[in-house]
């Protein structure tokens, strides 16, 4: 795993980055090359155009999710994410062809070439990505523990997204008993370092929950670190892997000394300003798409046509969020409240169609600009349920140091969520969130939120 702006992405994944942009930046010089030998080249020119445009192209692709691996991706999902990369992906190259200062080299014969290379990448990548992939210079991971945290170890590594990382096998301490994992794969030996060394082990995960009472071998441990070896404990190896800060391996201590969650003002300031901007130009270009559903509501159920609920906030303060109403007028006419579900039948017809594409969220814009909201940051939950979620659920209150968001780095990674477990799970990515946020992952989910609503994934 490779940790860029805060945020890790696994080391397969960077590879194929820049093999592709490698593969395109080529692309571009032979055809160039191809088309003018005769005349003179302005490779000065060319080289740091065809750089440019290579780089723009794969992070523009990676923005997309073309590069998320989808092994376990229906043959629907597959087509939908190569589709979009290739619609999005051509006509911004074609954009940028148009401004770089190419000078003669850039006649049709060159663009044409290129934008066919292009798509013939972005589909390729889309269908390689569909098998199980794997990283040169895989690290060679021991797991210490062999109950059910070390399962859940073997898990997410044995997850698509992980492949490239080769579990060497389980070490088992002297006073953990119970064995969930495959004990074939057991590796037995008096001291830790030298079974690291035997088996050429490059990162050890410790995946024991207790860990007193001389359950771990802390001196061994210690010489493999002095040795070289990367040690992960079970919430760093969590929130690198997968993205999320698990409940279940959380502990105060972690939160308070560990590296993140520092919200200072030239933090603030940028995000603010950033969100402001984007808002306002979201809003303009959304206008028209927002005028006709309102005009839809209107026609189908009658007023009110937007819809005012009351949410948490930052602090714990609570604002009245706004969205288009997408469910019957008398919805909650117990005046009791309930769970919102992805088929929610309360949902009128107009309704189930606006909270698929999202559009019922295009109104909290003005929350945004207000400052009520910011554009990304774990959704806002209504005070019943946060007080619900607050007794049951440890560290619910970190979520509210921040600002909620219009959409976030839970809507992206799991789906509609509409129960308790769901809860757990969604406040374990918003942790991940609060704890690494910047403008970096801020953008990351935008591109991933215009992926799921165009490709019709669950996430919400």
């Amino acid at each position: 795993m490779l940790k860029v702006f805060s945020h890790y992405l696994p080391s397969h994944t960077v590879q194929q980055i820049l093999f592709d942009a490698l593969l395109l930046f080529v692309a571009v010089l032979l055809a160039v090359f191809m088309q003018l030998q005769t005349e003179i080249i302005e490779w000065r020119v060319l080289v740091p155009s065809a750089m440019f445009f290579a780089l723009s192209m794969v992070v523009l692709n990676t923005a997309m999710g073309l590069y998320r691996s989808a092994v376990r991706e229906s043959q629907r999902g597959a087509v939908a994410r190569v589709v979009l990369s290739v619609v999005v992906s051509v006509p911004v190259a074609y954009g940028v062809f148009s401004v770089l200062p190419w000078a003669e080299p850039s006649n049709v014969s060159v663009q044409i070439s290129v934008l066919v290379l292009l798509g013939f990448v972005l589909v390729m990548r889309g269908l390689v990505n569909r098998r199980q992939a794997s990283a040169l210079f895989a690290p060679r991971v021991l797991i210490i523990g062999t109950g059910g945290e070390a399962a859940a170890v073997q898990q997410a590594l044995t997850h698509p997204v992980q492949s490239g990382m080769e579990i060497v096998g389980f070490y088992s301490p002297e006073k953990e008993g119970e064995v969930c994992v495959d004990s074939g794969r057991l590796l037995r030996g008096s001291n830790l370092l030298d079974v690291v060394r035997r088996h050429r082990v490059s990162e050890i995960i410790v995946a024991v929950k207790e860990r007193r009472g001389g359950v771990l071998p802390l001196r061994e441990l210690l010489d493999c670190k002095v040795a070289g070896v990367r040690i992960l404990d079970l919430s760093s190896f969590f929130e690198r892997v997968q993205g999320q800060v698990r409940i279940d391996s959380l502990r105060a201590s972690w939160l308070i000394y560990g590296d993140g969650f520092r919200q200072g003002l030239a933090r603030t300031v940028v995000k603010r300003f950033f969100d402001i901007v984007v808002a306002v130009v979201l809003l303009a270009l959304a206008l028209p798409l927002m005028l006709c559903t309102a005009i839809l509501i209107l026609l189908e159920d009658g007023a009110p046509i937007f819809y005012r609920q009351e949410r948490v906030g930052l602090g714990g303060r609570v604002f009245k969020v706004i969205k288009f109403r997408s469910m019957r007028r008398d919805a909650e006419k117990d005046g009791k409240p309930r769970w919102a579900s992805s088929n929610d039948d309360r949902a009128t017809r107009i309704g189930r169609i606006i909270r698929k594409l999202r559009i019922d969220e295009l109104p909290q814009l003005l929350n945004v600009l207000v400052g009520d909201m910011s554009l990304v940051g774990p959704r806002p939950e209504r005070p019943f349920f946060v007080d619900q979620l607050a007794a049951q659920i440890p560290f619910y209150g970190v979520r509210h140091c921040v600002k909620p968001g219009v959409t976030g780095w839970a809507q992206v990674r799991y789906q509609y969520g509409a129960s308790i477990d769901d809860a757990v799970q969604k406040l374990q990515y918003d942790l991940y969130y609060v704890k690494n946020h910047t403008l970096v992952l801020d953008t990351l989910v935008l591109f991933e939120t215009v992926r799921v609503v165009l490709t019709g994934e669950g996430a919400h």
